[in-house]
């Protein structure tokens, strides 16, 4: 039998105790720990939540990994590689990858009858995953790539379409700065929007074969290829594992091709997300802090309203440390209640935000048009075990007091 544990439920429980002086200060250290919890679990949430909204927003223009012409530059007029490449198969058999596509990519000007807009078309072909596009439709519909007919459709941004005044079934003219100069029509059957404005300002959906067309390349020739993976967190073992099956390889004409992941390619996203995790180290600091610091002060209220206890087990031969056992066991039966009012509070607001999206972000500063929540267990088992391990930790110490209490003197205490 833990003869300490039994000592501190008993106090723990009695009614009596909770008429003391050291209610009032108790309490406050537990709603300090339940609010410091649900803060922790809110920044967590909201703050993985933002990482990978914008994560994924990122990832729908431009897959996880790209294989692209090792000449190929920042511009977007590319060197063409050949889609007949030996590594495919290695690739796309390769533990953790999703799916491989072929894609094209060509700057253009697109002119309506009062505006004229800079555009980035993108060329997809029939194995592309629309999953990201039918997720961010606003209006009208995808289309389909056939391989033997080329299809006229187009899917533009919210924003372009706004800024030419145009709508699904609407047609326009695209013009390809190029010698000779070129233009192709095409009718509008979608509109997407992802509140990302650096993408929604320049990227167009069409038929890659229009791009094949306008570059005079053959119906083999491509921009690159995109590879989806199962796991973003994988990104860059699966990059050298890309990298170690595609970076050796050399074109019959004797290009070299290039592997690059996501966070490559746009280096200044990523970094700006990770800043985020300073935040929420920060935040976790402090509010655990002031948990520990409260009971700090609640420990020491408890030890002075129960010094006629400690002296009497002192007086029957009980060690110190037996005793300080008893206080650091009720210290976390009180983080313990704390810690379930948080998890309550902290669990219930990210619900509500989580179904009916009450707090609302501005879309053109955030990207998001509302606070974003991703709730993972790991993340809440860490934090209530972090929380109750640290604090009991800060506790140790403050309960070196009771060994330097005297027994006789504890006994007459009153």
């Amino acid at each position: 039998m833990n003869t300490e544990l039994f000592i501190a439920r008993r106090i723990f429980s009695d009614k009596n105790s909770k008429k003391g002086i050291s209610q009032s200060i108790v309490t406050i250290a537990v709603i300090g720990i339940a609010l410091g919890l649900a803060v922790m679990i809110l920044s967590v949430a909201i703050v993985t939540g933002f990482k990978s909204e914008i994560s994924n927003k990122v990832i729908g223009f431009g897959s996880h990994i790209q294989i692209l012409n090792y000449d190929t530059n920042i511009s977007f007029e590319t060197e063409p590689i050949s889609k007949q490449q030996s590594f495919y198969s290695d690739v796309n058999n390769l533990a953790g990858i999703k799916q491989i596509q072929e894609f094209a990519i060509k700057a253009g000007i697109i002119k309506t009858d009062t505006d004229i807009q800079a555009i980035v078309l993108k060329g997809i072909g029939n194995d592309f995953d629309w999953s990201f596009f039918n997720q961010n439709m606003v209006e009208g519909e995808t289309f389909v790539v056939n391989d033997s007919v080329k299809t006229n459709s187009i899917i533009i941004s919210k924003h372009i379409a706004t800024l030419l005044k145009l709508r699904t079934g609407d047609k326009i003219i695209a013009y390809f700065i190029q010698e000779p100069a070129r233009m192709r029509s095409f009718t509008i059957t979608g509109i997407y929007e992802t509140s990302l404005k650096e993408f929604d300002e320049k990227f167009a959906l069409i038929d890659i074969k229009h791009i094949q067309k306008l570059n005079s390349w053959t119906s083999d020739q491509i921009s690159g290829f995109e590879v989806l993976i199962d796991n973003f967190s994988q990104i860059d073992k699966m990059t050298e594992d890309v990298r170690d099956i595609v970076g050796f390889h050399f074109n019959p004409d004797g290009t070299k091709l290039k592997v690059l992941s996501i966070k490559q390619k746009y280096p200044q996203m990523f970094d700006w997300l990770n800043l985020t995790d300073m935040n929420v180290w920060i935040i976790l600091i402090l509010m655990i802090s002031v948990s520990g610091f409260n009971m700090v002060s609640g420990l020491l209220i408890l030890i002075l309203e129960r010094t006629n206890m400690i002296g009497i087990l002192k007086a029957i031969g009980t060690k110190n440390w037996s005793i300080r056992k008893i206080f650091l066991y009720q210290s976390g039966l009180l983080i313990s209640k704390g810690l379930l009012w948080g998890n309550v509070i902290g669990l219930l607001i990210c619900g509500i935000q989580a179904k009916f999206q009450i707090f609302k972000l501005d879309a053109s500063s955030y990207y998001l048009d509302a606070v974003p929540i991703n709730l993972k267990i790991w993340h809440i088992l860490a934090l209530n075990s972090g929380t109750l391990i640290i604090t009991i930790i800060m506790l140790v110490v403050p309960s070196y007091i009771i060994s330097r209490l005297s027994p006789e003197k504890t006994i007459r205490f009153n």
